[in-house]
Parts: structure tokens; C-alpha cells; sequence
């Protein structure tokens, strides 16, 4: 894989955990919870948090309500289904609060809409009139590793032409590999001149993998959740991308000494306990028993602990 020319190697971090999380069977953040997880994302910098669901506008735009009180620097995205018989109704009251948003069409013929000129056209219809509104508004394709890739190439461009300022591809039962998701990156790449967003499931333990692939291809930016928490297996870590991506050279401009206590919070608001060895922020992951480590531990080290706080140790138990 080519990776990205030192000019290009900003990416754009979208957090999902408030949207993906509460996905989750048995998760539900209360309100003052979620407010907190949004002020630690602010405070680490990460630059944009997805806090509505497709499936609960009204009912997720009180948090948002809240949360304009507070008066962040974090830029507030949410998602509307296309096809949603009161899809008009949601987007003039998220238009109301949020600082942009993305339109939603499934891509799987297995889908409502389920053939192709109704997606395109109640996804077109809806683009037109959320652009009255609002000038940022993007366009979302579930399903998108599981369709074909000249009706998703097709799609993008219409939506991009009709005023769509982004588009998000999704591997939304996380079946993709790295290798898939870069050749369909890099294709969706060649005919698109807006940002390209890649959103990965981690059904195959590949959401890190297929995220970092995205970016070497030119994706412009990933979603991800703290402690990849998310629908079924999860999504892509956002300690894990944005360690990955800080090692390979490139610019999330995310504080990389505030992902543990990220990974700490969501995991006490959650209730799900993170594995002690859980890549970057997990508690045995700067810890070196093997005797053949200790003469030089740092060569069993994929970065310097400090960079996330932490420290090194040893032990013989």
C-alpha cells in the first residue's frame, strides 16, 4: 500500500460513541454522562462528534440542546434516513442545532428503498431540501462494502453534483479486509473531489485495519468510537486508529495524552470493562515479564508510553 504524501496526511476524526454506543445492548448514557464524554472529546481536540441517530432524531436533539449550552469548540453531526417518511420534519429541526449532518441510503438492494432509481431519487429529494437549510450536509452509504461499485460511484457522483460537501462509505457488517477497502477508496477517489469518509464495523477484528487502509488510499477522514464500542462487535477504536495513524506519520491533531482517560470514562459510563490487553490503553500493554525483554523492553514497545501517559514496567509474577 502507497501511503500519503507528507501534504496529505491530515485526517479528520469524527467520534461516534454517543451514536454507535448506546447500540450496544445494556448501554444507555444518562444525560449528564454523555455531556461529560463530550466536553473530554473537546478537551483532546477531536474535531467532530456524531451525537443523532437515524432512528431517534427528536428524541436525541434534547442532548443536543444541552450540549450547545456548553459552548464547545467540537463540531456537533447527526444522521437522517433519506427514505424516512418524516425525513422533511427532522431535517428542519436538526438544521435548528446541529453544525452539519449526513443523509442516509442504503445501498443493499435488500434495503427500502429497494431499487435503485428510489434511492436516488428520494436521496436527491432530500439532499435539495436539507440544502435550504443548512450548507454542510453529506451523504452516507450503508452497505456500501456490499454493493456494487459502479451503482455506489454513481450515486456519490449525482449526490456530489446536487451540493453534497461529503460522503461516507460504510462497511457496515464489518465483512471488508484492508485490501478491499483500500481498492474501493482509491476508486470512489479518482471520481470524487469532496471529502471521502470511511466508517468500519469490527465484526472480523479488521475495523483498525480497514480504517488506517481507507487513509493510505485517501480517505480524508474515519468515524470511530472510544473503546470501539458500538452495534454488535463494535466499531474502529479511536485509540487504536489515532495511535496507528500518529505512528505511520500522519495528523488527527488529537491530544494522544487524553485517550486513557477517554478509554477510562466510557468504560465506567458503560459498564463493559476493557481488556487488560487491549491495544494502547490497556493495562498490561507496557508490561514486560519475559526475561528475554528485559535487557532492551523498549524493542517489544510498538511507541513510547509517555506518549499516552503511561509507563513502562517489569515484573517476574
Amino acid at each position: 500500500m502507497i501511503r500519503k504524501s507528507k501534504a496529505d496526511k491530515k485526517t479528520i476524526i469524527r467520534d461516534s460513541t454517543l451514536r454507535e454506543g448506546e447500540d450496544v445492548v445494556g448501554v444507555n448514557f444518562p444525560l449528564e454522562k454523555k455531556l461529560k464524554i463530550a466536553q473530554l472529546l473537546d478537551k483532546a481536540q477531536v474535531p467532530e462528534i456524531e451525537v443523532v441517530a437515524p432512528g431517534k432524531v427528536f428524541e436525541d436533539l434534547e442532548f443536543v440542546k444541552r450540549l450547545k449550552e456548553k459552548q464547545l469548540q467540537i463540531r456537533t453531526s447527526g444522521l437522517v434516513y433519506a427514505y424516512n417518511p418524516r425525513c422533511q420534519e427532522e431535517i428542519e429541526k436538526i438544521c435548528r442545532y446541529l453544525n452539519r449532518f449526513d443523509l442516509l441510503m442504503p445501498v443493499s438492494p435488500k434495503r427500502k428503498p429497494y431499487d435503485r432509481n428510489g434511492k436516488i431519487k428520494n436521496l436527491l429529494k432530500a439532499l435539495a431540501f436539507s440544502l435550504q437549510y443548512l450548507p454542510d450536509v453529506g451523504v452516507g452509504f450503508p452497505h456500501s462494502t456490499q454493493a456494487e461499485i459502479d451503482f455506489l460511484l454513481g450515486i456519490s457522483l449525482e449526490s456530489v453534483e446536487r451540493g453534497a460537501k461529503r460522503i461516507t462509505i460504510y462497511d457496515t457488517n464489518g465483512s471488508s479486509d484492508p485490501f478491499s477497502i483500500y481498492d474501493l477508496i482509491k476508486q470512489l477517489k479518482k471520481g470524487l473531489r469532496i471529502p471521502l469518509f470511511f466508517h468500519g464495523h469490527n465484526d472480523l477484528g479488521l475495523a483498525t485495519a480497514n480504517s488506517l487502509a481507507a487513509v493510505y488510499a485517501g480517505a480524508n477522514g474515519l468515524d470511530v468510537t472510544i473503546n470501539g464500542l458500538g452495534d454488535r462487535a463494535g466499531n474502529a477504536s479511536l485509540e487504536q486508529v489515532v495511535l496507528n495513524l500518529y505512528v505511520k506519520g500522519f495528523d488527527t491533531g488529537i491530544v494522544l495524552r487524553d485517550l486513557k482517560k477517554l478509554s477510562k470514562t466510557v468504560e465506567k459510563a458503560s459498564g463493559l470493562r476493557v481488556s487488560k490487553l487491549a491495544p494502547v490503553v490497556g493495562k498490561h500493554v507496557f508490561v514486560h515479564k519475559s526475561s528475554g525483554h528485559l535487557e532492551s523492553p523498549d524493542l517489544f514497545e510498538a511507541f513510547d508510553p509517555q506518549l499516552v501517559g503511561s509507563k513502562r514496567e517489569v515484573t517476574n509474577k
